[in-house]
């Protein structure tokens, strides 16, 4: 029961992270002049506008199984990807530099919040283990979700930042990547990648929400 209950928090946790992962795209779009993702209604808050079958359903569903059978450390996964036109940029590589770096900042900025706010409430004495786990995890998806996107691998975050301060061809042949993207990101979290993220992630996340709330939540890292 506590593992159920664990896991159904953990999705939502999930959720809270990639949602605004994704409108932050569409919106800094939007006032750079690419009006894609309003149109497609991608900048709601609507969970139901942005679930992927595959990244928000079963992939994490899949980790929580392993999670349950082997003790793997985290759920994992993602959003339907926001559609965005660079051709309405004044400037199409940097305006999606600037795309690219909402994703990740929003997970950075949305974790330090959360922390705080967890933080706080540790510190007036509140002890409900299922609101800490919560909020704790948020912080912990979000900075995973925050790192992992910043791997210069297309079609992730980073190889748009990345192509920005490229030569133009190479911009070009990194781009064609993408192509097979899911294949090589896939690969990287064979060769423990997302183990590697997730142990940077795990320091920062301890950082944040400190000793005494791991400890209430019997979540040592």
């Amino acid at each position: 029961m506590i593992q159920l209950v664990e896991g159904v928090l953990t999705v939502g946790a999930l959720l809270v992270c990639v949602i605004p992962h994704e409108i932050a795209h569409g919106y800094v779009a939007w006032r750079l002049g690419d009006p894609t993702a309003k149109r497609a209604g991608r900048l709601s808050l609507n969970p139901l506008r942005h679930l992927d079958p595959i990244g928000s359903l079963l992939f994490p569903a899949a980790l929580l199984l392993l999670r349950r059978l082997v003790g793997f450390p985290i759920v994992f996964g993602w959003a339907k990807p926001v559609p965005i036109n660079p051709n309405y940029f004044r400037n199409p590589w940097k305006g999606m530099l600037w795309v690219a770096l909402a994703g990740p900042a929003t997970n950075f900025l949305l974790a330090g919040v959360v922390a705080a706010v967890g933080r706080g409430l540790v510190a007036v004495g509140f002890t409900n283990q299922w609101v800490l786990f919560f909020l704790a995890m948020v912080v912990l998806i979000g900075l995973v979700l925050g790192l992992f996107n910043l791997l210069p691998v297309p079609p992730l975050d980073g190889s748009r930042i990345l192509a920005y301060f490229l030569p133009p061809r190479w911009r070009w042949q990194l781009t064609q990547l993408e192509q097979v993207g899911v294949v090589i990101i896939m690969v990287l979290i064979l060769l423990g990648v997302l183990e590697l993220v997730f142990r940077g992630a795990s320091r920062a996340w301890l950082a944040l929400v400190g000793w005494k709330w791991a400890i209430l939540i019997g979540f040592l890292l």
